[in-house]
């Protein structure tokens, strides 16, 4: 997670792991991803009709194949649309490199890899003390800030500085072990699930404003922060139980300093006792195998289903138009040039976040482009990626909260980021 320089700008060595897996294997990742959905289609069939023992017997395999009837259905259609796309067949409006493709081709050999090396690492930042570290250190400042635990500022740091989605299966991960709350699992997870640097030094590429990329990420921090501040506060993040996986009500002790202690020594104690669980290189390659399945089987099938159908119905219905009608009066109001070739690019990043600097590319108005594609970035929540990430996660949100989260991101950053475009153009 140590931030490193790169081609490209700011990275992290998972990423580069990630791309130099990607180069090596190229063209073979796909056919691999088809497996995998199929894997989870038919493990999924056998739990639910055969109902073997082995399956039955453990918590780990029940929890990835016997799940409930919304993930049938979409592993079902995982299967057919990851088929239809690698052999193209069936109707072009599915395989098309827009829609399925883009998918298959593109953002699936990113999850293969970019899951291989972070679940497989996982452990390295669960089971060792730096949690416990940081929880300590952090807490007087996260608490007030965020509504969050200390330790949170990982889960902030490891999705800022390397990708949304390392964020949500850091989240996932520590609220199923118990160690976060359903509503603060929520804020996290829909708050703090930042697309890496490099992804934004890509979609500034596509809008051609790279020249403009200091105030560019200036104004997605600035804006992400607040919105961050305030989202926290108000529905429907609010709302949420405060309450554990297992239905315990959260009492804060857990982050008191005992009299006696400094938050860093007490951190380091803790650290400490945590480290000394795990001495088992076995069990950490076990854990770390299983992150690995779990991300591959639980989460690629959602991709594939929910993001096909999210970008078949950006791409080929005006839905994502009429969607947008409503924010016209606002951006005339915020005076953005090219207010109504605008308007949809801000609904249509519900399906996936790249899809508003590819619309932009017939705008005329480098301050539209400049605000379209930091928007963009900060709205956070596309059913691609991050939205069916945490869909398919335990994290207690639903498409319901997404869809308002997405909205409320929009009208929160949306003013802030034409400020600044303003004060730049």
């Amino acid at each position: 997670m140590i931030p490193i320089p790169s081609s490209e700008g700011v990275t992290i060595p998972i990423a580069v792991l990630s791309e130099a897996l990607q180069n090596i294997l190229g063209s073979v990742i796909p056919g691999i991803m088809v497996g995998i959905i199929i894997l989870a289609f038919i493990g999924t069939v056998i739990a639910k009709t055969v109902k073997p023992t082995f399956i039955k017997h453990s918590s780990f395999l029940t929890a990835l194949f016997d799940i409930p009837v919304i993930w049938v259905i979409a592993r079902i259609l995982a299967v057919i649309f990851a088929i239809m796309v690698f052999f193209k067949i069936g109707p072009e409006a599915i395989w098309s490199e827009n829609t399925g493709a883009t998918l298959l081709f593109s953002l699936l050999p990113v999850l293969f890899s970019v899951f291989l090396f972070a679940g497989l690492l996982l452990p390295l930042l669960l089971n060792f003390g730096l949690l416990e570290l940081f929880g300590a250190l952090m807490t007087k400042f996260m608490r007030p800030v965020f509504k969050l635990p200390g330790r949170s500022s990982i889960d902030a740091l490891a999705s800022w500085l390397g990708d949304g989605t390392i964020g949500v299966l850091l989240t996932s991960k520590q609220y199923e072990e118990g160690h976060y709350t359903k509503r603060e699992a929520a804020i996290i997870g829909t708050t703090f699930s930042v697309v890496s640097i490099t992804f934004s030094i890509v979609v500034l590429k596509e809008v051609g404003l790279m020249h403009y990329f200091v105030p560019y990420y200036f104004a997605v921090t600035f804006s992400g922060v607040i919105a961050a501040i305030i989202l926290p506060r108000i529905w429907p993040l609010s709302t949420k139980p405060n309450t554990f996986i297992n239905g315990k009500e959260d009492d804060n002790t857990a982050e008191l300093i005992p009299d006696g202690y400094s938050r860093l020594g007490y951190g380091i104690e803790q650290a400490q006792l945590q480290a000394r669980k795990s001495s088992s290189v076995k069990a950490f390659f076990i854990d770390g195998c299983k992150n690995i399945l779990d991300m591959w089987l639980g989460v690629a099938p959602i991709v594939m289903a929910l993001g096909t159908v999210a970008l078949v119905i950006a791409e080929y219905t005006p839905l994502f138009q009429w969607l947008g009608t409503p924010f016209i009066p606002l951006l005339e109001l915020l005076r953005i040039p090219e207010a109504g070739a605008a308007s949809q690019t801000l609904v249509v990043g519900f399906a996936d976040m790249f899809l508003p600097s590819i619309l932009a590319g017939g705008i005329e108005s480098d301050m539209t482009r400049f605000i379209i594609a930091s928007v963009s970035v900060t709205q956070l929540i596309y059913m691609s990626e991050v939205g069916g990430l945490l869909i398919g996660s335990k994290i207690p949100v639903g498409m319901k909260d997404l869809i308002i989260l997405f909205l409320l991101r929009t009208l929160i950053t949306l003013p802030i980021i034409t400020l600044i475009a303003h004060i730049i153009f």
